[in-house]
């Protein structure tokens, strides 16, 4: 494999750090062309000194001001807003865009990465949930490749690599259960932001944080491997695995099942991704086997947690509910970490967003935003209710 350069979309956030890191361990095939960060300008500019994109992109004029204070070199532009955002996905030297941008704000620099030709490895889980649909007729448009880097579809790619997907029985997607798997119903009411924040496995953003403690992630997974392996969301299974070593399987036609097992490190699939179809040696720690001990699997508590059978539906009904179910949770999420609603009422607040909504298609991506909106708001009623 020849030289890959690399624009990282959100790169202060957890993967975006797990994707610097991998870019320092692999400096003669990963290449950073350009990057953006969001809040954090001391955090930017650290990985923008080490790694010297030629771009950048912030959200306004004084975060590039304060950004350029900060810096010891000069890139060749640093530009802003959404408008930037989509520039810097499009930019001309680059071969791949990362997509690590929490919620919506990875919609339209996605579109433009595939539109301007480019591979994007997807770690943005609501690109496909909102726009599966249109975001894969686009790659398939462009003859781009949509590389996933969530450990749980990363895994999947790596078991599915070069396999009709008509001898798939099944993909099963791993589930750490979260920190409340085993608690009864009634103790859940009482949840604190503190508890729910207190992930056993992951550390990550408080969002997906307490996505994997509702099971809501998950959910949001089984619509996102829909899309990017071409399969009916019947085709798709959870189970909880409280270790978090297997990171999904593949179950085919014949009876046989393939795993993909490592650590619980994003620097694994986001290796992979930026250097595929190729496997390099690099820092990353092997497991031992012996010292595993046992691997546990169980099924999902669906009558206690929801998620996934309120996923499940939205993929079902299809056209615009998955994405009003991302935006319901969405706003109930921060409604919760707010501590306005206790933590079964996402569940609650999402399921009656749903009820509430028509069935109308996903025609365009104008038609989509609106009903994201207009589930946000319905949303944001019933938690002030």
């Amino acid at each position: 494999m020849s030289l890959r350069s690399i624009v990282l979309l959100g790169a202060t956030g957890s993967i975006g750090r797990s994707a610097c890191r991998v870019a320092a361990d692999f400096p003669d095939r990963v290449r950073i062309v350009g990057m953006s960060g969001f809040s954090n300008m001391e955090q930017l500019a650290a990985a923008a000194n080490h790694l010297r994109p030629a771009v950048l992109a912030v959200p306004d004029g004084r975060s590039a001001a304060d950004l350029r204070t900060r810096l010891d070199y000069e890139p060749r532009e640093i530009l802003t807003g959404e408008e930037g955002l989509c520039r810097l996905a499009s930019l001309e030297e680059a071969d791949m865009v990362l997509v690590a941008i929490v919620g919506t704000g990875g919609l339209r620099p996605t579109f433009a990465a595939l539109e301007a030709g480019k591979d994007v490895a997807l770690a943005s889980k609501e690109v496909l949930v909102v726009a599966g649909e249109l975001v894969m007729a686009a790659a398939a448009r462009r003859g781009c490749r949509i590389l996933p880097v969530d450990s749980e579809h990363n895994a999947i790619f790596q078991c599915l690599e070069a396999r009709d997907p008509a001898h798939v029985k099944k993909l099963i997607l791993t589930a750490s259960g979260g920190p409340f798997r085993t608690w009864p119903e009634d103790k859940l009411r009482a949840v604190t932001r503190e508890e729910a924040l207190r992930h056993p496995t992951w550390r990550m953003g408080e969002k997906i944080t307490v996505d994997s403690a509702t099971l809501f992630n998950k959910g949001l997974e089984m619509i996102e491997a829909r899309w990017l392996f071409g399969v009916g969301i019947e085709r798709v299974d959870v189970v909880i695995h409280p270790q978090s070593i297997v990171h999904s399987m593949v179950e085919f036609v014949d009876g046989s099942v393939l795993a993909q097992l490592s650590h619980s490190d994003m620097r694994f699939p986001i290796q992979y991704a930026f250097t595929w179809p190729d496997r390099l040696a690099g820092s990353l720690p092997p497991l031992e086997f012996a010292k595993l001990g046992r691997l546990d699997f169980e099924e999902p508590r669906c009558d206690v947690f929801p998620a996934l059978d309120l996923a499940r539906q939205a993929a079902e009904r299809g056209g615009v509910l998955p994405a009003v179910l991302n935006a319901a949770n969405e706003v109930a999420v921060a409604e919760f970490l707010a501590s306005r609603i206790a933590f079964p009422r996402i569940w609650d607040i999402v399921a009656s967003v749903m009820e509430q909504t028509p069935d109308h298609p996903a025609s365009d991506l104008a038609a989509l935003l609106e009903a994201d909106r207009a589930a946000r708001e319905s949303a944001r009623r019933l938690a002030a209710a």
